[in-house]
C-alpha cells in the first residue's frame, strides 16, 4: 500500500466516526480509534486478497471512497440545512457535491482510469449510473421498510437505510466497473 491510501482510509475512517459521534454521542468517540484503524486494515487485506482477485482490491476501495463521499453528502446536507432549513433543494447540493467526490476519487484511485479520453462520455455515464443507483435505492428501501420483522419502526428503518445502501452499492460498483471505468483494450495486429 502507499502512503496516499493510507492516508484516504485514515481519513475515511475519521469521517465516519464523526458520523458516528453524531448518533452515538460521546460513547462514539471511541470510533476515532476504531474506525480509522478498521478502515486501513481492511484496506490491506483488500490490496493483498486484491493481487490474486483485482475486483476485492477495486470493492475495498470503492467502499472506502462510498463511505467518504456519503459523510460528506450527509455534512453538507446538514450545514446548508442549518442556514435554512426550509428547502430541501439543499439535499440536491449535497448529493450533487458528493457524487463528484465519488467520481473523482473512483476513477483515479478505485478504479485507476487513466487518461481523459471521452471524459464528457464517462460523466454522463457515471451520473446515469449513480441516478439509477439513487432510484434503486429508494425503491429498496420501500420494500424493506414494508417487512419489519418485529423490531421497532426506528431501528427498522435505519436498518432499511443499510440494506438499501448495499443493494445500490452493489449496482453502482458494477456500473462503474463494467461500463464506465472500463480500460480500452489494446488491439493487436495478427
Amino acid at each position: 500500500m502507499k502512503t496516499k491510501d493510507i492516508i484516504f482510509a485514515i481519513v475515511s475512517g475519521l469521517l465516519v466516526a464523526w458520523l458516528a459521534v453524531d448518533f452515538l454521542g460521546k460513547i462514539g468517540f471511541i470510533f476515532f480509534i476504531i474506525f480509522p484503524i478498521m478502515s486501513v486494515a481492511g484496506l490491506w487485506f483488500c490490496d493483498w486478497l486484491g493481487k490474486k482477485y483485482p475486483f476485492i482490491r477495486q470493492s475495498g476501495r470503492f467502499f472506502l471512497v462510498g463511505s467518504f463521499a456519503d459523510v460528506i453528502d450527509i455534512k453538507i446536507f446538514q450545514f446548508l440545512f442549518w442556514i435554512a432549513p426550509f428547502s430541501l433543494f439543499f439535499k440536491g447540493i449535497s448529493f450533487l457535491v458528493a457524487t463528484i467526490v465519488k467520481y473523482w476519487w473512483n476513477k483515479n484511485w478505485a478504479f485507476e482510469k487513466n487518461g481523459n479520453d471521452s471524459i464528457k462520455k464517462e460523466i454522463l455515464q457515471f451520473f446515469s449510473i449513480t441516478l439509477i443507483g439513487l432510484g434503486i435505492n429508494i425503491v429498496s428501501f420501500y420494500f424493506f421498510s414494508k417487512i419489519n420483522i418485529g423490531l421497532p419502526n426506528h431501528l427498522w428503518q435505519e436498518i432499511c437505510i443499510i440494506l438499501a445502501a448495499l443493494v445500490s452499492a452493489t449496482w453502482n460498483f458494477l456500473g462503474y466497473k463494467f461500463l464506465v471505468f472500463t480500460k480500452p483494450k489494446i488491439m493487436t495486429d495478427n
